[in-house]
């Protein structure tokens, strides 16, 4: 039997956030702003502060070779996700079926929830990780000595779907995007699964995804007039199996490859998917989760939208006994099961890779 984890949780793993915690909104409106309050201020590393200068491409995935190709294009598409997985942790899918239309109502539909009067989002404010819906600021400013150039909607979508009542229509198109982006993840993780030589549906049914969890993370970073002192979110990596991001074209995003950051830009249509901690821990460490950051400006609000793909919470997540066998390895993780680790990773303050590096053997 699979070793597992047990950390201790606090009884409140969220606490109510601070009532003169002002949203990164109000702060950037503020007439006459030029700089920025010192409880936003971060003192950056030497190691931060190494960005390549070199223009890097990310893997691209068509995602409707998996699905329509021919054997032999999907036998080669299938490598070739391996490989992303591998040695990048992040790929560009295309082809992914998902309309344009609406990945940009999804986008309208969470600006207009940004732009909704602070008294009607009260509802939705610092309450419990787990909560349905959850909105605020930074990440978790009840822990936090500094604060991130943010606001954020959370959404649990899947197994049981939910939404804010505004926006009008919003509830419509989140549930529309939501269940593209799912049956979306599935099928990569079938790719994934044989990439590693598992069943194809090993991935499906081990981590029971039919109650598998999906969140829906929208971010809103405004304008900053001190860019340089400002974080819109630190280095970290993300819980679950696969992250689908998009956003609404303004470029933020920094990957950590081979000890440098680099800056990712999209390409038109297209939705950057990202290995979860929970699918390094199932692969053993032959596919990791990759530290990512977003960065700010002082030009335009960047609005963007994760949408995690996990476990059903009860699942306990190890290294995959089957891919163990088929590689004479030993398991490099204690498993942990998916609820615990959440709450341990949205409870703390972001902090690189550290929850994951606890179940490191």
């Amino acid at each position: 039997m699979a070793e597992t984890a047990s950390f201790l949780v606090s009884s409140n793993p969220s606490p109510t956030l601070p009532q003169n915690i002002t949203t990164i909104r109000t702060i950037a409106e503020s007439p006459g702003l030029t700089s920025i309050p010192s409880a936003y201020t971060f003192t950056p590393t030497p190691h931060d502060q190494v960005v390549s200068e070199t223009q890097i491409s990310l893997p691209v995935i068509d995602y409707s070779l998996l699905t329509s190709g021919t054997p032999h294009q999907r036998s080669k598409i299938v490598h070739d996700l391996g490989k992303a997985c591998q040695d990048w942790g992040f790929f560009l899918m295309i082809n992914h079926g998902v309309p344009e239309s609406l990945v940009r109502s999804m986008i309208d539909g969470c600006r207009g929830f940004f732009d909704l009067p602070e008294e009607e989002k009260e509802e939705y404010r610092g309450k419990h990780v787990l909560d349905p819906i959850r909105c605020g600021t930074s990440f978790n400013a009840s822990v936090e000595k500094v604060f991130f150039w943010k606001d954020f909607l959370k959404i649990l979508s899947h197994p049981v779907f939910h939404s804010p009542s505004k926006p009008a229509g919003f509830s419509e198109t989140s549930l529309g995007y939501s269940k593209r982006a799912r049956e979306a993840a599935r099928e990569l993780l079938k790719g994934i699964s044989e990439s590693l030589g598992l069943d194809p549906n090993y991935i499906e049914k081990a981590l029971n995804l039919e109650q598998g969890l999906q969140v829906i993370a929208a971010n809103f970073y405004p304008p900053c007039p001190q860019p340089e002192l400002a974080m819109g979110m630190p280095s970290h990596s993300d819980h679950g199996l696969l992250t689908f991001l998009i956003h609404n074209g303004i470029s933020g995003l920094q990957v950590q490859h081979k000890g440098k950051w680099v800056n990712i830009n999209g390409i038109p249509n297209s939705i950057l998917v990202n290995i979860g901690d929970h699918l390094e821990i199932l692969s053993n460490g032959k596919y990791r989760s990759v530290l990512h950051r977003a960065m700010v400006n002082n030009k335009a609000t960047r609005i963007s939208i994760a949408i995690a793909h996990g476990p059903s919470l009860d699942t306990v997540v190890s290294p995959a006994p089957e891919l163990l066998e088929i590689e004479k390895k030993a398991a490099a993780y204690i498993g942990i099961k998916y609820k615990e680790y959440l709450e341990i990773h949205q409870s703390n303050k972001l902090d690189e890779k550290c929850n994951l590096d606890r179940l490191r053997i």
